[in-house]
């Protein structure tokens, strides 16, 4: 953390020397946490390139006033739906830099990041792929076959999580024997050389058809699936939820299993939105007639509304928590995509009073303004604010006020970095609450690229994914200082906020500035918006072969597909 600082240029204050006097009493120093959004490949790019920004192992990164070394200055990493993919592809290959694969040759690491040939067309054959497209279905079937041979329960998402294992995964087949609880075990991890991952899941019921703003939030990380929501307030050791638990603890006459947390499926899991693409199998060519079987044997013992949910049986929470647990009494967990409530921005696990986290980096690649060219537009924030508002789920759980999607497109607070949250007096605690953390809103916008890509693309070459990486990198760096030279200092004064109430330091006036600039004043502008929200390029046009902007006709074509799913995200 203090060589992050002694490049963020706070004038007037030694933040270096601030850690420094801190540094064993780590309750004063600051806890960074950073959110990635769903959105498909458009979140999972350009949340790359946020992270790109934030990593110290990206070239030019450690330069006077850039901002790498943030992202391992943080504790927590989450992500959701396409941010999930970006999270848990970058920590199931030993958290890897996304320059690392952006420069890789498909030679060194097969198909990672070639999301050039779609999932019904599986990878190239070469390098470390070995597969044609026939022998590539095959293998779909088979992996999830041999799942349902064991004694398993299957769903559409055990075939969408192999799928998406081709691209995410640099292994032959996509690495069917990687878990996501092996993360634990990577000795970097171990060391605290980067920050603990987190993805976002829902719970919804079968025949649920909206998942609702008291849905129970569930999260994967390394150790453990569960929730600390109070429907359910409990979690399960994830290297052994194929075990059949019971109240709580597996019975003597039980034993444990490993390898069920396939880390495809927990990534499916939390995109399983996609599941969808699987339903136009019967139309694709060349998909041999026994992954077309199995499908269809799935689609015919769920309904239409069940298709994006993921079958977690055993349930490790059968007979757990009975009188607030919906689930207690089934030997199913269903779990669908954790954008499917609004917050697609994965806030609630770092909002948690335990996890005491001070400041939140949210980058937004939301889909959000139906009425313009698929922008976002503070729906995430404005759901997680809703919802901690609601006694009955909020578990203790406090978030900076929020206001409405009009007053984000009309002050424009979704077309630059926004502050929320910045004055911790404001806040009315009990006595077992937490201050919550400052939310730093990083929203999508066009700085160097349209990289408002359809959410359900299904595929992009490497000249779009390499243009949207760089936007997302402009996005948070305001385009390296072009935007605001002064912009590494406000990341470095969110940073010190809440520590520096705890230890009664007063910041420098940069600071004050910073926050006059970026801090929500509580202004409020609820008129629906004139026309279509249609930002301009920020700061220059870069133009790639195989690129298209997101029209109004795209938007209208994505919305009805929503529709149809029953869902809005």
């Amino acid at each position: 953390m203090t060589d992050l600082f002694s490049r963020l240029n706070i004038s007037g204050f030694d933040a270096v020397g601030y850690i420094n006097n801190n540094a064993h009493n780590a309750s004063a120093l600051p806890n960074i946490g950073i959110a990635v959004s769903g959105g498909g490949y458009r979140a999972c790019t350009n949340g790359a390139g946020a992270l790109a920004a934030f990593d110290n192992r990206t070239a030019n990164s450690t330069e006077n006033g850039m901002l790498g070394g943030l992202l391992q200055a943080s504790t927590y990493l989450a992500g959701l739906s396409g941010g999930g993919w970006l999270v848990g592809s970058l920590y199931v290959n030993n958290f890897t830099s996304v320059q690392a694969i952006q420069n890789t040759t498909t030679d060194v690491s097969g198909s990672l990041w070639q999301f050039g040939n779609s999932i019904f067309e599986g990878p190239d054959k070469g390098g470390i792929q070995v597969l044609d497209s026939g022998e590539y279905y095959t293998t779909l079937a088979d992996e999830v076959g041999d799942k349902k041979d064991a004694g398993y329960d299957t769903s559409i998402t055990d075939y969408w999580g192999r799928a998406l294992s081709f691209q995410l995964v640099n292994a032959s087949n996509g690495g069917p024997a990687y878990t996501f609880s092996s993360i634990a075990d990577d000795p970097d991890f171990q060391a605290g050389n980067s920050p603990m991952p987190i993805l976002v899941s829902d719970g919804r019921s079968p025949g649920q058809l909206i998942v609702a703003d008291n849905a129970t939030i569930y999260e994967f990380n390394p150790w453990e699936l569960g929730s600390f929501d109070p429907t359910l307030f409990g979690f399960a050791p994830l290297r052994y939820v194929g075990s059949n638990f019971s109240g709580g603890s597996l019975p003597d006459n039980e034993q444990c299993v490993r390898g069920f947390d396939n880390a495809g499926f927990v990534m499916g899991t939390s995109s399983s939105l996609f599941n969808q693409f699987f339903l136009q199998i019967n139309d694709t060519a060349g998909v041999p007639s026994l992954l077309k079987s199995a499908l269809n044997s799935i689609l015919s013992s769920v309904s239409a509304s069940d298709n994006d949910i993921a079958s977690w049986e055993p349930n490790p929470f059968f007979g757990f928590n009975n009188d607030t647990n919906e689930n207690a009494n089934s030997k199913q967990l269903t779990l669908v995509d954790g954008g499917e409530d609004l917050q697609n921005i994965p806030l609630h696990p770092l909002i948690q009073p335990v996890r005491k986290v001070d400041v939140i980096f949210a980058v937004d690649s939301s889909n959000d303004t139906v009425s313009g060219f698929g922008w976002p537009n503070g729906t995430s924030l404005v759901a997680t604010y809703e919802r901690t508002s609601n006694a009955s789920i909020q578990n203790g759980t406090l978030f900076p006020s929020i206001p409405d999607q009009n007053t984000f497109v009309n002050l424009g607070l979704n077309n630059h970095p926004t502050f929320f949250g910045c004055n911790s007096s404001n806040f009315t605690l009990t006595d077992s609450a937490t201050v919550p953390p400052l939310i730093v809103y990083l929203p999508n916008q066009p700085y160097s690229f349209d990289s408002n890509l359809s959410t359900f693309d299904p595929s992009l070459n490497n000249s779009v994914r390499d243009a949207v990486i760089q936007n997302g990198y402009n996005v948070v760096t305001q385009a390296n200082g072009t935007r605001d030279s002064e912009w590494s200092a406000c990341v470095g004064c969110a940073i010190l906020s809440r520590s520096a109430d705890r230890t009664g330091t007063r910041l420098p006036q940069v600071c004050q500035d910073c926050f006059s600039r970026y801090c929500w004043d509580g202004t409020v502008n609820s008129t629906e918006p004139a026309g279509q929200y249609d930002p301009s390029m920020i700061v220059g046009v870069t133009k790639v072969a195989g690129a298209g902007r997101l029209g109004a006709s795209m938007v209208a074509a994505g919305a009805a597909v929503l529709t149809a799913l029953s869902l809005i995200i």
